[in-house]
């Protein structure tokens, strides 16, 4: 076998054929880099992906006590899994401690610890489009899935109602995992590129230019496309890891309730469609080739529903054919958006029904608070108990008729609420159903404050005695941004 008989022809005119094992139905074909590295080619059949089984290609590169791993594929649809997935097309580099992936524009998105003091190997931590760092923590012997709908726990590294009593960001193994970037990201730039296949030299010279310092510049860029921050997402995007594409309709809030953090600091006004025809081509260039490994929108701000619904209708349309979700690397697309009692008590089941015509399955996430008019007064939210009654009858009744839409809703937890507050929800439950029904998630948002902070260490327990007697999906809602 020689060199032309494997790759791209000339591809590998700097390597020099070494050995061939055959091992587990698996070939590793090993070439010697002029670099001092090696090339290794292993075909297999990818476990996890949607491939089916087809075999498939996988060149790693050795080079200076790194592997590096081109055009991997990840699963090409999301689904609830107890151990590490990826999804869509990615890259990896390998070290001796850590394992960092990397998108299609070679920016770092995942990393995690390979070395015997990282708490788990089921554990990583992923870089957003914002440069945030997020940890997954699969939750140990409590498992988180009851709890927030998913087999890991998101622990975030800015102030959010977080209830863990632990925070991943003061162990050391994380804080060496993030110091590592910038450790290999010093070694890349001084390799010498000159002698790796074509291939390998454009994937490290992205990463190169994808440094620490530009990551974290360019992560302010999209909010500069956007006009906006986005304070917080939909508790549903959980069902894509939080990797949504934001394009904002309408600014700004119906409300400006006292207990909300996040509040937005503008009044509510819709955007133009020109307006939005600009996000979306400004966006598409901002997520360049990694474009492909995102499937589903959030339509911002706060209160997207009370748009029309012909803004609603052309947002999702336009950017789905402009941005070729069609065609994204991974399979069903979806489409977020919060509303209110107000914009769902007012929006006819017509708008409903073009919504649910959309090529998306549609979230939208309804912030009720409370059915008790004492707790709705304390926390300032300035609607009568009578409109989350009756925002509630519409959202159980929507999920009945239309198969692509679910809508979600929000209520409070907290300790220094009315007594009436459960007690009132309570009631709306034994009001709607008579039977458990799979759709219309209830989150309920913990109420953290300095006050009682003894109240922090139950409130798994507190919301396990009450999910019990919740006929719907419900869990605990942790407030992350984008």
């Amino acid at each position: 076998m020689s060199a032309g008989e494997i790759g791209e022809a000339g591809e590998w005119k700097n390597s020099t054929f070494h050995e061939i094992n055959c091992k587990q139905g698996q070939i590793v074909v090993y070439y010697s880099l002029e670099s001092g590295g090696s090339r290794r080619i292993a075909p297999y059949s990818p476990v996890g992906t949607a491939s089916g089984g087809e075999r498939e290609i996988i060149e790693t590169f050795e080079i200076d006590n790194l592997q590096i791993t081109l055009d991997k594929e990840g699963a090409r649809a999301y689904s609830k899994v107890s151990f590490p997935l990826r999804y869509g097309r990615y890259a990896e580099i390998k070290s001796p401690d850590h394992l960092f992936q990397f998108n299609l524009n070679g920016e770092l998105k995942f990393i995690t610890g390979m070395g015997n003091g990282w708490p788990s190997r089921s554990e990583w931590l992923k870089r957003t489009i914002t440069n945030d760092w997020v940890y997954y923590s699969a939750g140990g012997y409590d498992g988180p899935y009851d709890c927030f709908g998913e087999y890991y726990l998101p622990c975030l590294s800015y102030p959010t109602n977080n209830i863990n009593s632990h925070d991943p960001f003061n162990d050391n193994a994380v804080i060496s995992a993030i110091g590592a970037w910038d450790r290999l990201h010093k070694k890349l730039t001084q390799l010498n590129l000159d002698s790796l296949p074509l291939k390998v030299r454009e994937f490290l010279t992205m990463v190169i230019l994808n440094s620490p310092d530009e990551l974290h510049k360019r992560s302010g860029r999209i909010y500069e496309i956007i006009g906006d921050h986005i304070t917080v997402l939909p508790p549903d995007a959980r069902h894509v890891d939080y990797d949504v594409i934001p394009i904002i309709i309408a600014d700004g809030c119906l409300y400006k309730c006292s207990f909300c953090s996040i509040k937005s600091r503008f009044y509510f006004k819709e955007r133009s469609k020109e307006d939005i025809k600009r996000q979306v081509r400004e966006l598409k260039y901002f997520y360049g080739s990694d474009i492909s490994n995102y499937n589903s929108l959030f339509l911002g701000q706060h209160d997207s529903l009370n748009t029309s619904v012909d803004l609603v209708e052309f947002a999702g349309q336009y950017a789905f054919d402009a941005l070729d979700l069609g065609n994204s690397n991974i399979e069903g697309p979806s489409l977020f958006l919060f509303g209110s009692a107000d914009s769902i008590i007012k929006s006819d089941y017509g708008d409903f029904e073009r919504i649910d015509k959309l090529p998306y399955m549609t979230y939208i996430n309804i912030g009720l608070e409370s059915a008790d008019q004492e707790t709705l007064d304390r926390l300032g939210k300035g609607i009568p108990e009578q409109a989350v009654e009756r925002a509630f009858a519409k959202i159980v009744e929507i999920n009945r008729r239309y198969e692509h839409i679910e809508v979600t809703s929000n209520f409070v937890l907290g300790p220094d609420l009315s007594d009436g507050h459960i007690n009132s929800f309570l009631r709306l439950m034994e009001k709607h159903f008579d039977h458990p029904f799979h759709k219309g998630s209830i989150y309920f948002s913990p109420m953290i404050n300095a006050e009682n902070i003894g109240w922090k260490r139950h409130i798994k327990r507190e919301f396990y005695n009450l999910k019990i007697r919740i006929p719907v999906p419900s869990f605990l809602y942790l407030i992350q941004r984008m």
